[in-house]
């Protein structure tokens, strides 16, 4: 996961995301409105949304473009499943999250990265007789202190004070249609 990710206000430019994405050497931003992450624009998003119809990155807001909501799995999802949710969604990456706060970013391609380094160095430590640590992620858990929470998230356990940011939370993190908040857009098109 790569915990240094770049965010930004719903009405700051392309621009700004473009460098921000240069600044952290990140392959997308998220948006969030007043702290809460409301979607997520990635370079392939500027390309075909801005650059490729001739728009002028300064005057559009990174609003305009985002994908909306953002797919986020929390920190016990193993690899594999994220993976799965990626091909399921036909996307690139994940949030990651707890407690209703962002704690990372994961995206295929450096998954796949990070996986090529771990063969090559069992490999060579193998070769070279050298004996190999293997980490048993069955025996890392991620522990929720929920006993002070009002409500929980039914999907992914986040505790929550009042029914108003669970329902933001729900709406914007584990549905796609917006029921939740009234948006009824996203279910007429």
């Amino acid at each position: 996961m790569r915990a240094d990710v770049a965010i930004l206000e719903s009405d700051e430019t392309t621009d700004d995301a473009i460098q921000a994405m240069q600044e952290k050497n990140a392959r997308n931003v998220l948006v969030s409105v007043r702290g809460e992450i409301v979607g997520i624009v990635s370079k392939t998003d500027i390309l075909y949304k801005v650059t490729s119809q001739g728009r002028n990155p300064s005057k559009v807001r990174v609003r305009e473009i985002m994908t909306s909501p953002v797919l986020a799995v929390n920190p016990q999802t193993t690899i594999r499943e994220a993976l799965a949710i990626m091909d399921k969604k036909k996307v690139r990456q994940l949030m990651v999250h707890a407690y209703a706060a962002v704690l990372g970013m994961i995206n295929r391609e450096e998954i796949s990265e990070r996986i090529e380094q771990i063969s090559l160095s069992l490999e060579d430590a193998a070769l070279a007789g050298t004996p190999s640590c293997i980490i048993d992620t069955k025996t890392i858990t991620y522990t929720k202190d929920t006993s002070k929470a009002k409500f929980q998230c039914p999907y992914c356990g986040s505790p929550f004070d009042d029914t108003e940011a669970l329902s933001r939370h729900i709406d914007r993190l584990h549905e796609e249609t917006g029921m939740l908040e009234g948006d009824y857009r996203k279910m007429v098109r």
